[in-house]
């Protein structure tokens, strides 16, 4: 079965290692991989992926432009790459920075509310939601205890706000916060990835939220460098889902999305 991992992560080679232990920090997690290019190239090759969507962050504004500089020349050099920007709240044109996003050929818009300091609902951002409503998905890290930015009622409330927005929850809609996310968002037009969700919530969970959101609306992620592609194809494998909805997961509803 051919698989687009919809949600992955990588650095330049020469701060790799430091960016992605300093996400496992953040996360109180194990460093496992450094989060390069090639490295996620190998390891995808070995679990069966074929492509993978690059999730960029800048923490900082300044940061922005170079990143996605960076996300865009990763696209162009490897086939296998789809390629999200990054935005900033604190920036002064976030919607001419979506015209370069778009210009550089990148597919969406990647936000993590948690890191970056600012909450889906800030309404610095309403003006780039109903810009790219008919534009561009977004995809928006969703839930954390820790935090009130990226609460899944948050999410509801930009839904409500921009009915046409293409949204991609991640993380089930809500890491840590399953079944408030479900509350919020079932009834919603939004999609949802389940990277770094499975090996929390185990199998019968997972099938619970797949079917509940229903399979059309949920994509396959990684989280890679913080998990290893091999093991989470293989927790996919085994969930008991019929094989035209693994389908829908693994690759088409993503291809829905990118091209």
């Amino acid at each position: 079965m051919k698989i687009i991992d919809f949600h992955t992560h990588i650095y330049p080679d020469k701060i790799a290692i430091k960016a992605s232990q300093s996400i496992c920090d953040f996360y109180n997690l194990d460093y496992n991989f450094k989060g390069s290019a090639d490295e996620l190239l190998s390891k995808g090759k070995k679990a069966g992926i074929s492509k993978f969507l690059l999730l960029p962050v800048a923490v900082r504004s300044e940061h922005v432009r170079h990143i996605n500089e960076f996300t865009a020349y990763e696209t162009s050099e490897h086939e296998e790459f789809y390629g999200f920007g990054t935005i900033h709240a604190d920036m002064n044109d976030i919607l001419s920075e979506i015209d370069e996003i778009t210009a550089m050929g990148l597919k969406g818009i990647k936000i993590h509310p948690d890191t970056q300091g600012f909450a889906i609902d800030d309404k610095r951002l309403y003006p780039m939601y109903d810009y790219v409503r008919d534009k561009l998905p977004i995809i928006i890290h969703c839930g954390d205890p820790r935090y009130e930015y990226s609460r899944p009622e948050k999410l509801r409330k930009v839904l409500d706000d921009f009915p046409k927005l293409r949204v991609i929850g991640a993380h089930l809609g809500g890491w840590s916060m399953f079944d408030k996310a479900f509350e919020y968002l079932k009834d919603t037009s939004c999609y949802f990835d389940f990277s770094s969700c499975m090996m929390f919530i185990g199998k019968k969970e997972t099938e619970k939220y797949i079917k509940g959101y229903g399979a059309d609306r949920v994509l396959f992620g990684t989280d890679f460098p913080l998990w290893d592609p091999v093991a989470e194809v293989e927790r996919f494998m085994e969930l008991n889902l019929s094989n035209e909805d693994k389908a829908k997961i693994a690759y088409i509803n993503a291809e829905t999305l990118l091209l």
